[in-house]
């Protein structure tokens, strides 16, 4: 090409200036703990000596100019509403990204996760091509799609089937979705994986056998689709049969923190469900350390995405006890004790079995290192998955991508 490639990256809520703050020091995004897809599309557009748009629906409105970068927060409308009005923001939303994709002269929009991609079959026609980065399931797969969810991926299907350049997706369970609303055409999909520097657990020491007590860790938002209710009842239940010797923590921010804690109190179980609240990265080491076991009860109503405590959980040689609402369950499936989604019982049951039985325990925590270097590989990162998918245009021979390997062992 005669003139640099222009990239135009649509991201999802997160604080991509900040991001980019870091990343011209030299320094990792200290509110995430793997690598930031942003700083992976900066490192990117370095290296090909492209100019890069990013563009995120951060809710604090803002805009920064640097060197080969422009970086925007811009808001979703009526992003709080719901049926019709929401769907309606999500449309308008995308028809602004065609109208900056024009202005920028973009020769390629990357889109993350909306439930109108299809908006977006007006690039290709414009000449911009169009490649989907999927980080979450499209539709709750345990529950029955709504006559509105089933026309959008038509609609989107018809879009992915014929309108992209590519696909990027993060998981199995993303593929098979995909398939299912394109009528299995043959599309180029290229899977990534979330990837972490060895650095950020390093300092996270063994589970401590001989403690006199089992600490269970909860990390994320404390919002009902998330289960964490549903570990309040478990710990109710080991209250009633007298195991105090089982401690739970809780960590994290959500709309729901404070009724949580009212219930924690109502219920008088401050000394066996200890909430933590907002963790900096320092604190989530001392309770990675501290705990023995990672679980994450999702429940059916979410739309996951691979969901990075499960993998972190791994990767700080911790078993997790989660179900298959996670798709990153394919990738640590040996290291992770599976329960049927939404299953309470099931939740606490494995979580006994994990402290009653020393040898299944063991098992558990001796499977979690053969699944982890996957996630340290920057052949499997989404940065090496976009640069295949760019290698014509910046007049390089495509290069050959690690695929994550689902039945790796």
């Amino acid at each position: 090409m005669t003139q640099k490639l222009k990239l135009l990256y649509v991201a999802g809520p997160g604080n991509v200036i900040n991001t980019f703050e870091c990343w011209r020091r030299g320094e990792d995004d200290p509110s995430q703990v793997s690598m930031t897809f942003s700083g992976q599309f900066y490192d990117l557009c370095t290296e090909l000596d492209a100019e890069g748009y990013i563009l995120a629906s951060h809710p604090e409105k803002k805009f920064l100019q640097n060197g080969r970068f422009t970086l925007e927060h811009r808001p979703v409308r009526l992003q709080k509403r719901s049926g019709v009005l929401y769907y309606l923001g999500q449309i308008l939303y995308q028809l602004s990204i065609v109208i900056s994709a024009l202005w920028y002269r973009a020769d390629v929009v990357i889109q993350s996760d909306t439930d109108c991609f299809f908006v977006l079959a007006l690039l290709p026609k414009l000449g911009i091509h169009v490649v989907p980065t999927l980080h979450c399931v499209l539709w709750a797969k345990y529950l029955p799609r709504s006559k509105v969810k089933k026309l959008l991926n038509r609609l989107n299907g018809w879009f992915f089937g014929s309108q992209c350049l590519a696909i990027l997706s993060t998981s199995d369970d993303v593929n098979k979705q995909i398939g299912e609303i394109t009528a299995t055409r043959p599309l180029n999909i290229i899977n990534f994986l979330s990837t972490y520097r060895r650095s950020e657990f390093k300092q996270i020491q063994p589970p401590n056998l001989q403690s006199s007590t089992f600490e269970v860790l909860f990390a994320g938002r404390i919002e009902p689709e998330k289960g964490v209710f549903d570990l309040l009842e478990i710990a109710r239940r080991f209250r009633a049969a007298g195991r105090e010797d089982i401690i739970f923590h809780v960590c994290g921010t959500g709309s729901k923190l404070d009724l949580l804690r009212q219930k924690v109190a109502q219920d008088g179980l401050e000394a066996t469900f200890v909430i933590h609240g907002y963790c900096d990265k320092p604190t989530m080491r001392q309770m990675l350390s501290r705990s023995h076991v990672v679980v994450v009860p999702t429940k059916s109503s979410f739309v996951e995405g691979l969901n990075q405590v499960v993998i972190e959980g791994v990767l700080a040689n911790r078993p997790v006890v989660t179900s298959s609402i996670c798709p990153a369950l394919t990738y640590v499936r040996e290291a992770v004790v599976e329960v049927p989604p939404d299953d309470v019982q099931a939740y606490g049951d494995a979580v006994l079995k994990l402290c009653d039985v020393p040898t299944f325990y063991e098992a558990k925590y001796r499977s979690c290192e053969k699944f982890q270097e996957q996630f340290y590989s920057s052949e499997k990162s989404w940065g090496t998955g976009l640069k295949a998918v760019l290698a014509p245009f910046y007049q390089a021979a495509p290069i050959e991508v690690a695929t994550p390997d689902p039945g790796l062992s």
